[in-house]
């Protein structure tokens, strides 16, 4: 019976990490898109600091660690990229290190779950 128990919980653990993977797809269009974000020139204008990931499983949780996958169907999220802060729902700015990456203003982390 414990190994069972075992089994389940490994399972179900194993299927939260992935659900907030944060796997990206960049699409063409507005209307395409989850979500709209913008890319700011300096850290402290972002909403949410991002580091491009080399690796899909490097991209876990929802902690701005994003991998730019090729096709939309094995991505979560799909994004367009916005011409002018006004048009987004998140600003983001490309960090060089993983430890940079995160959140700065909470309220809109709802938006990558």
């Amino acid at each position: 019976m414990k190994k069972k128990g075992g089994l389940i919980f490994m399972f179900i653990l194993f299927y939260n990490l992935n659900t907030n993977a944060q796997l990206i797809f960049n699409v063409k269009y507005k209307s395409e898109a989850k979500v709209k974000v913008f890319v700011a020139q300096y850290k402290s204008e972002a909403d949410l600091v991002v580091y491009k990931c080399d690796y899909k499983s490097m991209a876990n949780g929802n902690q701005g660690l994003w991998f730019f996958t090729k096709y939309k169907s094995e991505a979560k999220f799909q994004i367009y990229f916005c011409n002018y802060k006004s048009e987004a729902d998140v600003v983001i700015y490309f960090c060089d290190y993983k430890s940079e990456a995160g959140w700065k203003k909470n309220e809109k982390k709802h938006l990558f779950y």
